[in-house]
């Protein structure tokens, strides 16, 4: 914004008319910005508010149009063609395109006041050869109520800032923030004004007040300072690599890969999900091996597909027929694990032992919770996501997941399935039968200390008798779960994070005393390398 405001304010200095065909032009870089510059040009005096506003007005409905006529001349095909693919997707088209089917020419009218929406709708009412001048009108229509707006808010405020500045010195930068102040209470009052809005500001507040759906670099932050202080005191900062020597180099810190993790537990027997490691090759190798191992064990569709090497859920997925799961095969050329699906709750059992002890301890347990919506026979798939209170804390998330599928109205009682959003805390819930059961499936992997597993039951009381399938084992960086759960808060979760850095130190400690060697920081680089490669 800064680029275009001193460029225009250079170009009005040296007269009236080069500055408005400036701004005009501008308008086909950034609309609202460019808005936001002619009312603070308006506010210092070079222009006035009517031919700035109409220049703005001019070069938005130009601009406008010519997406429209670029959609029906050159179609479909220039998504594929620079820059056009930079900015849309055949989703985004196709979206836009059932919006004119459901709603007409008033979609037009709303996008005008939704930006990042402009673009791919106007160039659709072009590919589907929307009656021209008819639009036109609404496009007109919606600019002249958009632009007076934007651009007499960056003036109102942009004048008040001049007022208070005697100086050109101090008020370049008085009317920079104010245009900044300008384009956040314009697209505050825009979400403010519709339902959608609306429900998108109280996702994204929810998400910035609730622990549960902080970013992971948010989460972990203050507990680095900790985990610092750890490796000072036991004088090896890749201490924690010796954690696990069963689970090779790492110890499961970085690197890890599910396979190699999932053999070790082989003397598990029944205990472990039916699975197997479809290697590098051909897409007809790798799906013909799928086949094979689904014939085996007499399995049918769906299945559960995932990367050999990963970290958490990245990557993971269900493959419901033959057609998801070639898609996914032929979109990933890396070893993935194909595993046996069923039914039940997705529970996470974290598992501690120290070198030499007789038992080890359950120290967490967590069921994983599923997001889902539930239709009406009425409302779009979009409305029941931003109506839902916990899928609406993941709007911007569900919303591009989803994007081709939004305007589909599911059947009365039909569930639609988003994905996992945090877990809950159920370690109050472990039972001595369950801590018997994980305690034997663990001694079954040498050298295993510190992990967690993802098991599936049928419900918890299953759980909690010991009954359940093993669907993965995860090494250090599987931290307590509970952490997202609802009911705790910031402090309770940085708590159980640095107890697990804790005893991970104090594992990796006995085992480096009895000859278990740590790794370099060298090596530990070079493995979180190959597992950002996904080799």
């Amino acid at each position: 914004m800064n680029e275009i405001v001193e460029w225009a304010m250079s170009l009005a200095e040296n007269g009236g008319a080069t500055a408005l065909i400036a701004l005009a032009l501008a308008t086909l870089l950034t609309e609202d910005l460019t808005c936001i510059a002619a009312g603070l040009l308006v506010a210092r005096g070079s222009l006035a508010f009517w031919p700035a506003t109409g220049a703005c007005y001019a070069g938005i409905l130009c601009g406008d149009l010519l997406l429209v006529l670029m959609g029906r001349t050159i179609g479909r095909p220039a998504l594929r063609v620079s820059p056009l693919k930079w900015w849309l997707s055949e989703e985004l088209v196709a979206r836009a395109e059932r919006w004119f089917t459901r709603r007409g020419p008033g979609i037009v009218f709303a996008t005008r006041f939704m930006p990042g929406t402009r673009v791919p709708t106007y160039f659709a009412a072009g590919v589907l050869r929307a009656p021209f001048f008819r639009f036109a009108g609404w496009f007109a229509i919606a600019c002249a109520l958009w632009v007076p707006l934007l651009v007499g808010t960056a003036t109102w405020l942009g004048t008040r800032a001049t007022e208070m500045l005697a100086t050109w010195t101090s008020a370049v930068p008085a009317l920079l923030g104010a245009g900044l102040v300008a384009w956040c209470v314009a697209q505050l009052g825009l979400a403010m004004a519709t339902w959608r809005g609306r429900r998108l500001l109280l996702g994204r507040w929810r998400r910035l007040t609730h622990f549960e759906f902080w970013p992971r670099w948010a989460v972990h932050a203050p507990v680095l300072a900790y985990v610092l202080w750890l490796a000072l005191r036991h004088r090896s900062l890749a201490l924690v690599t010796a954690v696990n020597p069963g689970f090779g180099p790492g110890g499961g810190l970085a690197g890890e890969s599910r396979s190699a993790l999932l053999r070790g537990l082989a003397g598990a027997g029944d205990r472990v999900a039916k699975w197997t490691r479809i290697g590098p090759g051909d897409a007809a190798t790798r799906y013909a091996a799928l086949e094979a191992f689904m014939a085996e064990h007499a399995l049918a569709f769906p299945v559960v597909l995932k990367p050999d090497v990963g970290e958490g859920r990245a990557g993971v997925g269900l493959s419901r027929d033959a057609a998801q799961a070639r898609a996914v095969i032929e979109a990933d050329p890396a070893p993935l694990i194909a595993q046996a699906h069923g039914p039940g709750v997705v529970f996470s059992v974290g598992y501690r032992r120290r070198p030499g002890a007789a038992a080890g301890e359950i120290f967490a347990l967590a069921e994983k919770r599923l997001v889902a919506v539930t239709g009406d026979g009425k409302r779009c798939l979009e409305d029941l996501i931003l109506a839902d209170e916990r899928a609406v804390c993941r709007a911007g998330f569900f919303l591009s997941q989803f994007v081709v599928r939004l305007d589909d109205i599911p059947a009365a009682g039909e569930r639609v399935v988003l994905g996992e959003c945090g877990a809950h805390d159920c370690g109050a819930l472990a039972t001595p039968a369950l801590s018997a059961e994980i305690e034997r499936v663990s001694r079954t992997f040498e050298g295993f200390h510190c992990g967690r597993y993802e098991v599936r039951a049928l419900s918890l009381e299953a759980l909690r008798r010991g009954e359940f399938t093993v669907l993965a084992l995860h090494g250090l960086m599987a931290e307590d779960p509970g952490i997202c759960d609802p009911q705790r808060g910031a402090w309770r979760g940085w708590r159980s994070l640095c107890r697990h850095w804790r005893c991970a130190f104090a594992l990796a400690a006995e085992n480096r005393a009895r000859g278990i060697k740590p790794l370099t920081l060298g090596e530990v680089w070079r493995l979180r390398g190959a597992q950002r490669r996904g080799s």
